[in-house]
């Protein structure tokens, strides 16, 4: 299951994790974010073990949204060693965000 992270433990969870990361900013009241919501979760059981899946929502957590720039939602971001590896923006299929994550594992 995908972990929620928020202004407290994104640095944590996150930066300092020894995994790749897939982090999904979205908010409840966003029509694609609640699309893509079940792939993020697919993604988080696929990839136990592998890389770390975590949603953000951007409403709880303006802190986070507003230092790595999401303007629009939802935004993926990819994560490997601390920094920001790969970006992806709006609903888009599945096989985008796994190939994305798989490049960094």
């Amino acid at each position: 299951m995908a972990l929620e992270v928020n202004d407290s433990n994104f640095e944590e969870l996150v930066v300092k994790s020894d995994k790749p990361v897939l982090v999904d900013f979205w908010a409840e009241w966003c029509g694609p974010c609640r699309m893509i919501a079940p792939i993020v979760e697919e993604i988080s059981h696929e990839f136990e073990g592998k890389a770390i899946v975590v949603k953000c929502d951007v409403d709880n957590s303006p802190g986070v949204a507003a230092k790595y720039g999401i303007r629009n939602i939802p935004t993926i971001l990819f994560f490997k060693d601390g920094k920001v590896a790969d970006k992806q923006v709006g609903a888009v299929p599945k096989g985008n965000f796994v190939t994305k994550l798989n490049a960094l594992i």
